[in-house]
């Protein structure tokens, strides 16, 4: 699925421990660190730990241009790493990471993809990006329970826990090796065989086949939002995720839907840098995030219980 060697394969507990590890692996302080203006805290937060120079390449919503020009003048500002998203966790916006990985390899820059938002819906590449690092959790795209993950190793990571790996036991210093380096301790196999289900079914399926059918039900979302009045958060490269404020609190939107069995994300979304972004970070957005099982009908049901919610104020 990924065109990763199944050695090079690290299993994690969610998609911020790999992370966590590549940044760790990476990033030293006082780095100087591009990322684009849509980054989670599972990036900002460890790289403000480790005491970088932070450097924001891209604010844009849905603008390939603003990101790719942005992205390129902070990394000709100077960098010693890149961390950037696939896909906004907040607006479903689709960053252009072909193009960015491209620019990193071009001036020698090591970087790290955080694929949360995308891996099982937009095919990835480790072998076409070049990428140092790309983690991805198992419970979003790829269909597996909650505490899984994976770390795609194009380069070598460093220890971030330190224990048993099974290999190598007359040493005590960690394997150097992938995946011993990064897999200390007991994992998660049972959650590791869901996570091989949700595999089995993707590439039975096809994960183009299921992002089209995501792409669809989100840009029937915003449609049907604009026309109940609530201001709408999409455009070109969007993923099956679409974020919108209405005329009301937004916690207090997402009580009511949920009270008529929608489920939906409303706040800031462990994104604080996404929302300063696009304008939102004093009120956030309510976030609909469509799936696998995308359908008319899933649209057709939330579109009606939002005709209750009020228009967004002019």
């Amino acid at each position: 699925l990924f065109e990763c060697e199944a050695d090079r394969v690290v299993f994690t507990s969610n998609c911020t421990h790999g992370l966590n590890i590549a940044i760790h692996t990476l990033v030293k302080p006082g780095d100087r660190v591009v990322v684009s203006g849509f980054e989670h805290n599972a990036v900002t937060r460890p790289l403000h730990a480790r005491g970088v120079t932070l450097r924001v390449g891209g604010r844009r919503l849905f603008d390939w241009d603003d990101t790719l020009e942005e992205f390129e003048r902070a990394l000709h500002q100077g960098a010693d790493a890149a961390v950037f998203t696939h896909v906004s966790n907040v607006f479903g916006y689709i960053l252009p990471v072909a193009q960015m990985a491209a620019m990193c390899r071009e001036r020698g820059i090591p970087f790290i993809i955080d694929a949360a938002q995308s891996a099982g819906t937009i095919p990835i590449s480790l072998k076409a990006l070049g990428a140092d690092f790309i983690a991805a959790p198992g419970h979003k795209g790829l269909l597996g329970p909650q505490g899984t993950g994976l770390l795609l190793c194009g380069g070598n990571p460093r220890p971030l826990l330190y224990g048993g790996t099974g290999s190598e036991s007359i040493r005590q210093d960690m394997p150097d090796y992938t995946p011993d380096s990064a897999e200390a301790g007991t994992l998660n196999v049972p959650g590791i065989a869901g996570l091989a289900a949700g595999l089995r079914y993707l590439k039975r399926t096809g994960i183009e086949k299921i992002g089209k059918r995501e792409q669809q039900q989100a840009h029937s979302c915003a449609a049907g939002l604009r026309k109940l009045g609530m201001r709408v958060f999409h455009g070109p490269h969007q993923a099956g995720t679409v974020s919108f404020v209405p005329g009301v609190d937004c916690e207090s939107a997402a009580e009511l839907l949920a009270r008529q069995g929608i489920a939906v994300r409303a706040g800031l979304h462990c994104a604080p840098l996404a929302h300063e972004s696009a304008g939102t970070l004093k009120t956030g957005t309510v976030r609909v995030s469509f799936g696998h099982d995308a359908s008319n009908e899933q649209t057709k049901a939330f579109l009606q219980a939002a005709s209750k919610l009020p228009p967004a104020k002019s």
